[in-house]
């Protein structure tokens, strides 16, 4: 087993071909993919945190479910859409057409198995477009099938000022929210000693802020443009008390968007 595939009891990967199948076809089925990215994420985190971090996240709301929802997670699409950390290094990224094929292909041949819904749980900012994109192809493709798509950091918006230290900027990419999971999901992995970020200097009044303060505007630049460490916040003041907080709340969360994929699916 790899840090980033989970064995859970939800886990696609841990079941036998019939006990899939059994799932698939009971009323309601929910079927995950999570959806990560190979990303530099400064010099403190690995380059996996995107993809574990969904790939946690996304058990661990499946888990909560699974009482009221026949539910099964794919192992995790671990390679998004990511030119932008391309010249940092560490960064293995696809072209966005071969993502969205990707992404199709998981769905065409997994749903094959019954499931009555399909949800795509992305992990990285960048494969954003992807998902709706995905979304709005594979629901075309299989207009039995209740098919859903959201990036779970975004789930923490209408709480995670509780649990925050930072100012505006100082939950982005490699700061205090993704570190703090990290901490409390993966601590042997985080070099708290190498943390150096600085807060984004967003030259547009109406562009994105923080991971949880998007803005209208979409502009793009290579990320040494943003940071020269490759990490924009404030990882310094992340600690694992709060990735623990941030987990449950979004297990929450998450949870209950399973239930309502399922009640739709039905």
């Amino acid at each position: 087993m790899t840090a980033a595939m989970r064995l859970s009891a939800v886990a696609w990967a841990a079941k036998t071909r019939r006990e899939i199948r059994d799932v698939g076809a009971a009323d309601g089925s929910v079927l995950v993919v999570p959806v990560g990215s190979i990303e530099q994420h400064g010099h403190h985190l690995p380059v996996s945190t995107d993809t574990l971090l969904a790939d946690a996240v996304v058990h661990r709301g499946a888990e909560r479910a699974a009482n009221d929802v026949p539910i099964l997670v794919t192992p995790p699409v671990w390679s998004g859409f990511s030119p932008h950390h391309l010249s940092l290094g560490g960064t293995i990224s696809l072209e966005l057409d071969d993502l969205l094929d990707a992404l199709a292909d998981v769905a065409d041949t997994a749903l094959e198995n019954g499931f009555d819904g399909l949800c795509f749980v992305n992990g990285h900012g960048g494969n954003a477009a992807a998902i709706n994109n995905a979304v709005s192809i594979v629901g075309k493709s299989h207009p039995d099938v209740e098919v859903a798509g959201l990036t779970y950091f975004q789930l923490a918006e209408p709480f995670v000022d509780e649990i925050r230290e930072s100012e505006t900027g100082g939950m982005s990419h490699g700061g205090e929210f993704e570190t703090s999971l990290m901490l409390h999901l993966h601590p042997e992995l985080v070099r708290m000693e190498d943390a150096d970020a600085e807060y984004l200097d967003e030259p547009y009044d109406r562009g994105t802020k923080d991971l949880l303060v998007g803005g209208a505007l979409a502009t793009y630049r290579p990320f040494e443009e943003y940071s020269d460490t490759g990490a924009i916040g404030d990882p310094k003041l992340a600690n694992a008390k709060k990735g623990e907080k941030l987990l449950d709340r979004l297990t929450d969360e998450l949870a209950d968007v399973f239930r309502n994929v399922s009640e739709q699916a039905r």
